[in-house]
């Protein structure tokens, strides 16, 4: 049994989560009802000029960035720690396979569903948003719709690497919530923390080089600056960039310009978050008392 046959048979049980097709749902309910809010009271979201294909581009990574997350903790939580609790990886592994063929056809498998998923969402909710503004861009929504499948794939990654590591689903569910709650919620918080400690309890007027590194370690923020790499022409159109603020401090960055202080350093995070923690739940799994 080959990673492709284990990836072909966990979609077909993953795509039957109520969980899930209710996240879908909703997404596609907010894309469209977002979008429509958009370009009908541009004023609303910052658009006074009016709304456009690029703005709404960008709009619509904020709803992208709190659904993948969500929808991967739903989809890959049990992927591995629940077959490994009811004893049905016993099963598998039986058959011609090996552990890394169970694994990557795991990640492949779970980040095809959360692929179809998003798709769904963003096909009604841009092309509806598209239709109401009468202009589309179709190499910036093809760069967009990539990307966007990449930390998709990232997320899955990341989630059943976590599951990888336990045999519990529910200290599964522990590590998928507890790293949703770090990098997603709190991670604006995390590095103005970091700084005030370093500079000795007290926040600088100049953010240092290396604090904007720091702020783009969430997989979402990687995301949302990976954008702003790809699309730099349109970004500046619509005024899009990676945030230099934190806790409710204004801080400006340093005269300095290092490559990790620009938007490009997005696409490496990404890449760290896709392999990091594939290599890190394999060994997990692939050392696993079974």
């Amino acid at each position: 049994m080959t990673w492709m046959t284990v990836a072909k048979k966990d979609f077909r049980d993953a795509v039957q989560s109520r969980a899930l097709w209710a996240l879908v749902t909703v997404f596609v309910l907010l894309s469209v009802i977002s979008s429509y809010a958009y370009v009908e009271v541009p004023e609303m979201f910052g658009e006074p000029a009016g709304a456009t294909f690029g703005g709404l581009l960008f709009f619509s990574v904020g709803l992208i960035g709190l659904f993948v997350p969500l929808a991967a903790i739903v989809v890959c939580y049990k992927s591995l720690a629940g077959e490994r609790e009811i004893g049905s990886i016993k099963l598998l592994l039986s058959l011609p396979t090996t552990r890394l063929h169970v694994f990557v056809g795991k990640v492949v498998g779970r980040a095809a569903v959360l692929s179809f998923g998003l798709s769904v969402g963003i096909v009604l909710g841009l092309g509806f948003g598209s239709m109401l503004l009468g202009e589309i861009n179709a190499l910036a929504m093809l760069v967009f719709v990539l990307v966007t499948l990449s930390f998709a794939a990232v997320y899955a990654g990341i989630m059943v690497g976590l599951s990888a590591t336990t045999g519990s689903t529910s200290r599964a569910t522990t590590l998928a919530l507890g790293f949703f709650v770090i990098f997603e919620l709190f991670w604006d918080v995390v590095p103005m923390g970091i700084l005030y400690i370093v500079e000795g309890f007290t926040l600088p007027t100049e953010i240092p080089d290396w604090m904007f590194l720091v702020t783009q370690l969430s997989p979402s923020a990687a995301y949302f600056t990976s954008i702003v790499a790809l699309l730099p022409d349109l970004a500046d159109t619509v005024g899009a960039a990676p945030a230099q603020t934190g806790g409710g401090v204004e801080i400006t960055p340093a005269d300095a310009d290092p490559f990790y202080v620009t938007p490009a350093v997005g696409l490496i995070v990404l890449l760290f978050w896709l392999v990091v923690p594939f290599v890190v739940g394999y060994y997990r799994f692939n050392s696993a008392d079974i």
